[in-house]
């Protein structure tokens, strides 16, 4: 649109943005600054400055933009502002990516205006931290199953925090999961590990946590898994690896990861599962307490 200048977002932007980010506390992993930064690439994520609100929109070609965040009032006037940009280039209007909460605000500024499709793809699996760690009754029996069974083999696994002495560690593992997965012939599986490899490299940047799981005597790293506070109830998981050859590494990093960094949260946030049918039952095996929501908005008249 010829009026909204959309820039890149670049590393340097993340104090200034976490200041608008940190004020939405019914987020979704999407509007954390390290998914925003790290996939920016990817999907050609660039921002704006509206009524002093940040959005989000594609850098390119975009036909909708993120719900603004800001004040409310300001928020109010830049969504009437946004109006008259997609208006003066002949697109209609639309928001991606809003909550519940959005439209719930949305409704009470402007009854009747607007509506909203929900996309199932892209809603956040969310789960009780408790849960994730016990994995105790009959819905988590085949977990615990398999966390039990990766004990047995391995009776002299470790768990680690990331850290400075063995972040590299977890990038040789990255390299021999690029391997065995025949990433250089899957596109979305090189691109996902090209953001692990820059999550890893950039963590005390990104201000990210990570664990990793370790096999001694060897000391081969099987495991490991990146996250960050998303808000004060609750911690996202960002990026989780595992050797599938290794019988029980992703149920126990799971587990793990939820025990040691999410530790004093109420919920653990898993993201989406994009719409991949083999992701999706595993994410619903965990039983999420509940999904979190994320929608298209447009005018009531477009349907």
């Amino acid at each position: 649109m010829s009026r909204l200048e959309v820039k890149k977002v670049q590393l340097s932007d993340k104090t200034w943005m976490d200041a608008y980010l940190d004020e939405k506390q019914d987020k979704g992993c999407d509007m954390c600054f390290a998914n925003i930064y790290l996939w920016g690439r990817k999907y050609k994520t660039g921002y704006a400055m509206v009524n002093d609100c940040l959005i989000f929109a594609d850098l390119t070609d975009f036909n909708s933009v993120s719900m603004p965040l800001g004040e409310p009032e300001k928020v109010k006037q830049a969504i009437l502002t946004l109006e008259e940009y997609f208006a003066e280039d002949g697109k209609p209007f639309a928001l991606h990516l809003t909550t519940p909460k959005n439209v719930e605000q949305l409704e009470e500024w402007f009854p009747g205006k607007y509506q909203v499709e929900y996309e199932r793809d892209l809603a956040d699996y969310v789960y009780e931290r408790e849960k994730l760690v016990a994995l105790s009754g009959k819905k988590y029996h085949g977990k615990k199953n398999h966390v039990n069974k990766f004990k047995n083999l391995y009776p002299n696994w470790v768990y680690e925090p990331i850290t400075d002495e063995n972040v590299e560690d977890c990038f040789q593992m990255g390299l021999e999961w690029r391997r065995i997965n025949d990433c250089e012939e899957d596109e979305e599986k090189l691109d996902e590990l090209c953001v692990t490899f820059n999550a890893l490299r950039l963590m005390k940047e990104l201000h990210l946590t990570g664990g990793l799981l370790r096999l001694e005597p060897d000391g081969d790293v099987v495991a490991f898994a990146i996250g960050e506070e998303l808000n004060k109830d609750m911690y996202v998981v960002h990026i989780e690896k595992a050797f599938a050859d290794v019988p029980g590494a992703y149920p126990m990093i799971n587990q793990q990861f939820a025990e040691h960094a999410a530790e004093g949260y109420q919920y653990v946030n898993r993201e989406d599962d994009s719409g991949v049918e083999g992701l999706r039952r595993a994410k619903e095996s965990y039983h999420p307490a509940f999904m979190g929501l994320k929608g298209y908005v447009t005018h009531l008249d477009n349907s």
